[in-house]
């Protein structure tokens, strides 16, 4: 008798449906899988065996053949324990077919017949209503994810017979309260900008990325607070829409870094090692998987001591700082991650770190040698960099604070103002202007064009870098609550290019 029941693989950040089909006939005993499963696919035979015999149910001691459809789409993972298992019950008699028609499967199974959680739940029920089926079931952990699916009939189930008695006609179990399990790295509740003292510039940069969703980079001395500050970037962004939080629950669980629960409800915030390789930081491997800068999408990267990466992973994020996304290519497989991050990254300006001070022993040579390890190209696609310089002891005695909800509500007017205007773009924050809108919506005056210009014709600008201080200094506009980008708006852009930016600018005033 043959059977067929409906799954899913994952495959990149979304899922592919599969065709279990089961086929039981008379023969030798035998259990075979095909259809390019890996050693978990392969090994699923073993936990189906016992996990059928442990839950009571009756193995066919006839020959079984297991194909897993399309067959050139490869299966990786334990997922498919229970479409097997539910095809053998199927297909030998013991589990009628009519609700297993309508409904997919997804799980791994124990040999004692216990279902377990599994990666890419979310992925897996929007793959199950992109296909019309009325329902999923899943292991009880992943139930609350997967019900972030409407219009979708989710039942979170605990074992192999609690499965089969659901497919036979019974009344699916309410969906589990929100268990403990592994959290994606998110913002920290209690990080916040009060506790930063004697840095306003710097805070003011910051202020500018996070309305903007603009690139920074904070250089100074070792200890004064750079990556205290970049940690508290998080806490001055808006919420994440609904459309946000699904994707980036998406592409966690498909990491694996989600034990079960519902919706991710803050940004997340990545702070990878500096010894992370080019694969871990963009993605890669032999079956491609999401990297760093995919898992901070819709949020916050760090990569605290930049220049302390290496060459090869840094440059690697060059296409997805311009572009948005990356697309890892191994054999004849293409597949395309998200990476819509804002990077905020903090350097020393020398190898001690002291550069500028009566204490800094670095030669010209060892300066040179250091600041060759951040390449121009890589620089150009940060919008921002501050300085920060040692702050003063009766700044640090202030009780004058700035705090993170302060900052929040500024930067949440300033990019209610982007979305207005950019309604109907598919855009949200002026860092994602293109050139077309830039020229629409960034028109200067005699004095602001002089001021841009200048800092061109010298050198200290690139093309693209003169492309992103007319969107850093429309973010400064909207701050201000400006419609319009002034001299003063875009000054201060230049100044945050660095200090060849601030050149450029003291040379349009002088002029």
């Amino acid at each position: 008798m043959l059977a067929r029941v409906t799954t899913f693989a994952i495959d990149g950040l979304a899922s592919s449906r599969i065709a279990v089909e089961v086929d039981v006939r008379r023969g030798l005993p035998a259990f075979t899988i095909v259809g390019r499963g890996d050693a978990a696919v392969r090994e699923s035979r073993e936990r189906v065996h016992a996990a059928l015999l442990n839950s009571g149910f009756e193995f066919p001691q006839r020959r079984i053949t297991v194909n897993l459809a399309p067959a050139h789409l490869r299966k990786v993972g334990p997922g498919f324990d229970l479409a097997t298992a539910c095809g053998v019950l199927a297909a030998s008699g013991q589990l009628p077919l009519e609700r297993l028609e309508r409904w997919a499967v997804f799980g791994e199974l124990s040999l004692g017949g216990e279902l377990r959680h599994c990666r890419g739940a979310l992925a897996v029920a929007e793959g199950t209503r992109r296909c019309g089926l009325e329902g999923l079931l899943v292991a009880h952990e992943c139930a609350r994810e997967a019900a972030l699916v409407d219009g979708l009939s989710v039942a979170g189930v605990g074992t192999l017979r609690a499965v089969v008695a659901v497919l036979r006609g019974g009344e699916p179990p309410p969906l589990p309260r929100e268990l403990p399990g592994p959290a994606p790295a998110t913002a920290d509740p209690d990080l916040d900008l009060a506790d930063v003292r004697g840095h306003p510039d710097a805070i003011r940069a910051l202020t500018i990325a996070a309305a903007g969703g603009h690139n920074l980079l904070l250089s100074g001395p070792p200890g004064i607070g750079k990556t205290m500050l970049a940690r508290r970037l998080p806490s001055v962004l808006p919420a994440l829409s609904r459309a946000e939080a699904i994707t980036v629950t998406r592409i966690h669980s498909i990491a694996g870094l989600r034990g079960g629960g519902g919706l991710v409800e803050s940004r997340p915030l990545r702070a990878p090692h500096h010894t992370i390789s080019a694969p871990g930081l963009v993605g890669g491997g032999a079956l491609p998987a999401p990297g760093e800068a995919s898992l901070a999408h819709h949020g916050v990267l760090l990569l605290d001591e930049l220049s302390e990466f290496s060459r090869s992973a840094l440059e690697a994020l060059r296409q997805p700082l311009e572009d948005g996304h990356v697309a890892i290519v191994r054999g004849q497989r293409r597949v395309v991650f998200p990476t819509s991050f804002q990077l905020v990254a903090t350097t020393n300006p020398c190898p001690c770190g002291l550069a500028g001070s009566a204490r800094c022993r670095c030669s010209e040579g060892d300066v040179a040698r250091h600041a060759r390890k951040l390449s121009g190209p890589l620089l150009d696609r940060i919008d921002l960099l501050a300085y920060m310089q040692r702050p003063r002891a009766d700044a640090l005695d202030s009780a004058a604070r700035t705090s993170s909800g302060q900052i929040a509500d500024a930067v949440a007017e300033a990019r209610e103002r982007q979305a207005t205007r950019l309604a109907g773009t598919g855009l949200l924050t002026n860092a994602q202007l293109s050139p077309r809108l830039v020229r629409e919506h960034v028109s200067l005056n005699a004095t602001a064009a002089a001021a841009l210009r200048q800092a061109y014709v010298t050198g200290t600008l690139s093309a693209r870098g003169h492309e992103r201080s007319l969107r850093v200094a429309r973010t400064i506009a909207d701050l201000d609550g400006s419609a319009r980008v002034h001299a003063e708006h875009v000054r201060e852009a230049l100044g945050l290019r660095g200090q060849d930016g601030a050149a450029g600018a003291d040379a349009e005033r002088a002029a």
